[in-house]
């Protein structure tokens, strides 16, 4: 008896583990979007920099960001995400459901979904937009690799439906991942009705049918777009839609480099310019323009994505295979002096790999890892490393503490120059060899190094293995430069796959980051949680400016067009008076 309410216990939990899942849950509602402003009103034109002019406005063929963030303009996902709490929320799907193992993804789209000629979204478009992506010709880079992962989709018909709606993707994995369903409903939806047949690598978008909040109206080609608002949009009714994508029109324009970006700005010709330079945002907002408040500076700090950047240790290699010369390395960089003197105290000391993680909530508990030349000789010496008298230099077992730093740009010099005098007073050598990037991309793709400079972009979907993963350590031309491995990490990085709760792979992803940290395989410099804003002071915005994760592309969704400030910036340019 006892063994059968053990079966019967041990089939019920199962059925309970392994049961399909429906999204979105039964006591999601649409609302509001919480960071936009009750404040905004429609009207007016936003220009922005799109940066180099594209080689196309498929963002399926130019994968860049304000390529993206203007196709996003147009095109429209399965599913999207909450701008809060990051959880999958419905787009063109209402509804969908995660099969039992993870592997199986049904998607029904909302019989409201229609083009802007009227046309219903359909499964049809969906499946064509995939194969489409996936066929050669289409050219289509990174997205390729990311679909294939998937068979074909499957359109999902029934007998009483004149249009079909639902569609199905199928993992050729079979492995329960719920980044596979971030990657099958998240790709944009283009019209089969309106492009099927047509050259998809040479597709300009004027005026093609849409199902985003705007539509492509104008093209000077290698100059800007303009992208015009559509009053039609099926979705403008839903509260998520309210006091978002205010311009009547946006146009990107096209620069070759930053430095002639901000000289249009400074004539007027964009109406935000981002800034990336430290030295352009302490010396470069001087004069009139910014005097007069005329051009306004704001520092905007949210938990934006970062990535991290850092002297990054080849642990395969003696004598990085020690965390305590690890350690010692770390206490040897004084990081402060080189913010202090060569980058205007512009940057914050980073002590994470995944800073944005963290808020009051959830503090960073790592290490900072401050400049402390008492405490690394003492970590040295408790490695066995014995200054020689004669040469001054440290060594062990015969051998001198030398080592060769790999350098890509002459802009490295200065910092390098610093460290060294710290190492060569400790007893350390290091040798700088410097390359072009091609050859220094070889040598980083073979771990033909021991020591150098690597930074990493970021994302608020992170994946930590191709990084950090032990199976990736010894995979030429893979991430994982440093030849980490751990146990613990590798477990951790198991269960964040097939975790589809946005809050418990948060924590995982902290436990993560703290393991990182505790073995020191890069030395970590620094980062910056602003977004550095300049922008012509004629724009509404609200309280979060940026939204909780957006960088400075987010201001196209959030800001709106203010008349009577920038009749005020119109006065106060006529008079050359201030604002105030």
């Amino acid at each position: 008896m006892i063994k059968r309410i053990l079966f019967l216990f041990t089939s019920l939990l199962s059925v309970f583990l392994f049961a399909d899942i429906n999204f979105p849950a039964k006591n999601w509602v649409d609302r509001v979007d919480p960071m936009a402003s009750p404040y905004a009103v429609k009207g007016g034109t936003f220009r922005f920099n799109g940066g180099q002019s594209p080689k196309s406005y498929n963002a399926y063929i130019d994968n860049n960001t304000y390529t993206h963030t203007a196709f996003g303009l147009m095109y429209e996902t399965l599913i999207s995400t909450d701008p809060e709490t990051l959880e999958f929320v419905p787009c063109l799907a209402k509804k969908w459901t995660v099969s039992d193992d993870g592997c199986t993804f049904t998607f029904e789209i909302d019989p409201e979904a229609k083009w802007s000629d009227g046309v219903p979204v359909t499964a049809e478009d969906v499946k064509w937009t995939f194969d489409t992506i996936l066929d050669p010709k289409s050219d289509a880079g990174a997205y390729i690799v990311i679909l294939s992962s998937f068979h074909s989709p499957e359109i999902i018909t029934n007998a009483n439906e004149t249009v079909h709606r639902t569609i199905r993707f199928r993992s050729k994995s079979n492995k329960r991942e719920w980044r596979s369903l971030l990657n099958c409903g998240t790709f944009e939806i283009m019209p089969r009705h309106a492009l099927e047949g047509k050259n998809f690598t040479a597709i300009n978008f004027l005026n093609t049918p849409v199902s985003g909040p705007y539509k492509l109206t104008r093209i000077d080609e290698q100059f800007e777009v303009e992208f015009t608002r559509r009053n039609d949009w099926w979705y403008a009714s839903r509260p998520s839609a309210q006091y978002v994508y205010n311009f009547d029109k946006i146009v990107f324009r096209y620069y070759s480099d930053n430095e002639n970006a901000f000289e249009a700005f400074k004539k007027k010709k964009i109406d935000l310019y981002p800034v990336y330079s430290a030295h352009l945002m302490v010396k470069g907002t001087k004069g009139k323009l910014f005097d007069r408040r005329w051009i306004k500076v704001n520092r905007v700090t949210n938990q934006k994505p970062m990535g991290f950047q850092g002297f990054v240790m080849n642990m395969r290699k003696f004598p990085f295979d020690d965390i305590r010369v690890r350690k010692a390395l770390a206490l040897l960089l004084d990081r402060e002096t080189m913010n202090k003197t060569i980058m205007y105290s512009e940057y914050e000391m980073s002590n994470s790999y995944y800073p944005d993680l963290y808020d009051s909530k959830n503090p960073c508990k790592n290490k900072k890892w401050p400049f402390d030349p008492a405490e690394a000789k003492k970590l040295l010496k408790e490695a066995g490393w014995v200054k020689n008298a004669k040469t001054g230099f440290l060594e062990k077992d015969g051998k001198p503490f030398q080592f060769t730093f790999l350098s890509r740009m002459p802009g490295e010099d200065k910092f390098l120059a610093l460290y060294n005098e710290s190492l060569k007073d400790a007893g350390i050598k290091m040798d700088i060899v410097r390359k072009d990037f091609a050859s220094w991309m070889r040598d980083m793709d073979k771990f033909n190094f021991e020591m150098s400079w690597a930074a990493w972009g970021a994302s608020i979907f992170k994946n930590m293995e191709p990084l950090w993963g032990s199976k990736e350590a010894d995979h030429d031309g893979g991430n994982n430069l440093t030849g980490f491995k751990s146990e613990e990490a590798d477990r951790l990085i198991n269960l964040e796959k097939g975790e589809f709760s946005v809050e418990k792979r948060m924590d995982y992803y902290r436990q993560m980051d703290s393991i990182f940290a505790a073995n020191m395989p890069y030395i970590l410099l620094w980062n910056t949680s602003q977004t550095r804003l300049l922008y012509w002071n004629k724009f509404g915005m609200p309280k979060a400016v940026l939204g909780k994760y957006g960088t400075e592309t987010a201001a196209v969704r959030y800001w709106w067009y203010d008349e009577d400030a920038a009749e005020e910036l119109e006065e106060a340019i006529s008079s050359n008076s201030f604002l105030p």
